[in-house]
């Protein structure tokens, strides 16, 4: 059975569609590094658009800004979808401090639909 990081009467924290426009800089634990972009990110993860899935479980370093924050955290990977052209990666944070999730929170909040800070021109974030 998966486990569940949130009790289920929990509601689940907005998703902001990124589709693609935030680049990133996963850092393997071997070393090695590989560039992903930014389909949908949240406080407690995201998705992330790449050439080649990584095995689900692994512990990847992973580095992208968004708004006015620029985020060096843990995360690991979940289980990978294939997309029309490469797959769609899958990732939970795994050490996100109280100080990051708050700035995150805050830019993500500005990139919602009827936010003061909201472009129209900015991706639209889903809820599911």
């Amino acid at each position: 059975m998966p486990k569940n990081p949130q009790p289920p009467s929990a509601k689940r924290p907005p998703r902001v569609k990124l589709a693609g426009t935030v680049l990133s800089i996963i850092l393997l634990e071997n070393g090695r590094q590989v560039r992903g972009k930014l389909h949908q990110l949240s406080v407690t993860g995201g998705l992330m658009h790449m050439e080649e899935p990584l095995h689900e479980g692994i512990k990847i370093e992973l580095i992208f800004h968004v708004g006015a924050t620029t985020l060096r955290t843990k995360a690991r990977t979940l289980f990978p979808m294939w997309a029309t052209q490469g797959c769609l990666q899958p990732f939970e944070f795994a050490d996100l401090g109280d100080e990051e999730r708050v700035k995150l929170a805050g830019d993500l909040k500005a990139l919602l639909p009827g936010s003061p800070e909201c472009d129209p021109a900015e991706p639209v974030p889903t809820e599911a």
